[in-house]
């Protein structure tokens, strides 16, 4: 990347820390503005304050959380083939197989001879398998 496109990146990222700033300071005050009219001062700022905290509470809870994996049979990974490992595994995580594809895509893009290599890698085992 050049640094005019980090710099870019950077202030795109500041402009959007400061407009989620100020959509958080708008809510605080609209919160404390309904509050105050029926319990007061201290009950409308005792209430931002709780919301706040709820929310940093909920945010906290979240990242912080394990994420168990989902359990697979022993024999059954141990049948799947490799191809069907590769689909479970784009059915888990799609991000990362969207990833990998783009990453497939751009190699072969820029090698051909990788695209003829595996062809005839393929054409090679598939004449050299028994017929039944």
């Amino acid at each position: 990347m050049n640094l005019n496109r980090i710099l870019g990146l950077a202030a795109a990222v500041a402009a959007v820390a400061a407009a989620a700033a100020v959509c958080v300071v708008a809510l605080a005050y609209t919160v404390y503005a309904l509050a105050e009219a029926h319990i007061g001062p201290a009950g409308g700022a005792a209430v931002v304050a709780a919301l706040f905290a709820a929310v940093a509470l909920v945010v906290a809870w979240l990242a912080t959380r394990k994420v168990a994996p989902k359990s697979v049979t022993g024999a059954k990974a141990a049948d799947a083939g490799l191809l069907d490992r590769a689909i479970g595994l784009a059915k888990d995580r799609p991000l990362i197989a969207l990833g990998a594809a783009a990453a497939a895509a751009i190699i072969l893009a820029r090698n051909p001879a990788i695209v003829g290599a595996i062809v005839s890698a393929f054409v090679a085992g598939n004449a050299t398998k028994p017929r039944k």
